[in-house]
């Protein structure tokens, strides 16, 4: 069995350089620490982190890390800045088959479309109707897949957990 977590960057700053350049807020880096803490709780250690090269996706890897107590390296990705939900999808199907657990950070809508479009409806109901009801920063979703990663494909994941990082 593998496991996919999705998350959204934390809180950001309105304003920033550009776009790409804006850093987290304070309530940002304390609400990625804090799912940082959730998902640790769970027994999630990813493997694999695939992170949007963005500035505020960055600073949320650094704080959910801390959070986690994880000692692992994103791999940044400029791509999922403005990468659409297949473009995503297509990231995760490239994952090695000897990795088993993966977190993909980036942006919406393209994580929310994500972890909706990867749902299969079999999983734990309470949590799928949290993730249906909406994506805020900081949002997490956890899911089980069991299949090669090269296969992964819409409605073939089922969400074991969904949280809202709030510290």
């Amino acid at each position: 069995m593998r496991t996919i977590v999705v998350m959204r960057h934390a809180k950001a700053e309105q304003t920033g350089a550009t776009d790409y350049e804006r850093r987290l807020a304070e309530r940002g880096r304390a609400d990625a620490a804090e799912a940082g803490r959730w998902l640790a709780a769970r027994g999630v250690e990813p493997e694999l982190a695939l992170v949007s090269a963005a500035v505020r996706t960055q600073e949320t890897w650094d704080s959910l890390v801390e959070g986690a107590g994880w000692d692992l390296d994103p791999e940044l990705d400029e791509g999922l800045y403005s990468a659409g939900t297949q473009a995503a999808l297509d990231l995760l199907r490239e994952v090695d088959d000897g990795i088993t657990s993966v977190i993909l950070v980036g942006h919406n809508p393209t994580v929310a479309s994500l972890a909706t479009i990867l749902d299969d409806g079999e999983g734990d109901e309470e949590a799928g109707n949290e993730l249906a009801l909406g994506y805020p920063t900081s949002a997490v979703t956890v899911f089980e897949y069991d299949g090669r990663w090269s296969e992964l494909d819409e409605a073939s994941a089922s969400v074991v957990a969904f949280h809202v990082g709030r510290a």
